[in-house]
C-alpha cells in the first residue's frame, strides 16, 4: 500500500462553472478535498465525481483512472508525498493493470501542481 498512489477525480462548482481535477495521494493517505483542494480550485462546493461522470470524461475504467492522458484542461494536484515517494504504482486506465512510475514524473505531467494535500490518518 505504501508504494501505491490513488488518482481520484473531483468536481467543484462555483455558480454555473464546473471544474474537474485529478487528485493524487498515496494509498495510505487521505486527501484534504474539502479545504485544500476546494480552495485551490476556487470553488464553493466540491465532491468526488460520480462514477459515470469520471469514466465518461476520462474514457477510463473506474478503479483504474490514471493521471496520464486526462483531459488537457484538468489540473492534476499531486500530493508532495507522492512527488517525493520515488517509485509508485498507479492505475493504467483499466482495472486489470497498473503502471509503476516515479512520483516526480507524475509531478512533471502537464497541468500538474505539487501541493500538501494529505490529512493525517486514513485513506482517500
Amino acid at each position: 500500500m505504501a508504494e501505491s498512489a490513488n488518482c481520484v477525480v473531483v468536481e467543484g462548482r462555483r455558480g454555473d462553472v464546473t471544474r474537474m481535477a485529478a487528485v493524487m495521494v498515496l494509498a495510505t493517505g487521505r486527501a484534504d478535498v474539502n479545504k485544500t483542494v476546494r480552495k485551490h480550485l476556487d470553488v464553493r462546493k466540491i465532491s468526488f465525481a460520480a462514477t459515470e461522470t469520471a469514466t465518461s470524461l476520462t474514457q477510463m475504467e473506474f478503479g483504474g483512472i490514471t493521471p496520464i492522458g486526462l483531459p488537457g484542461d484538468w489540473p492534476i494536484l499531486v500530493d508532495r508525498a507522492v512527488a517525493d515517494a520515488g517509485l509508485v504504482v498507479v492505475g493504467s486506465g483499466i482495472r486489470g493493470s497498473k503502471i509503476a512510475i516515479d512520483g516526480a514524473a507524475l509531478a512533471a505531467l502537464p497541468n500538474a501542481e505539487v501541493l500538501g494535500l494529505t490529512l493525517p490518518g486514513g485513506s482517500v
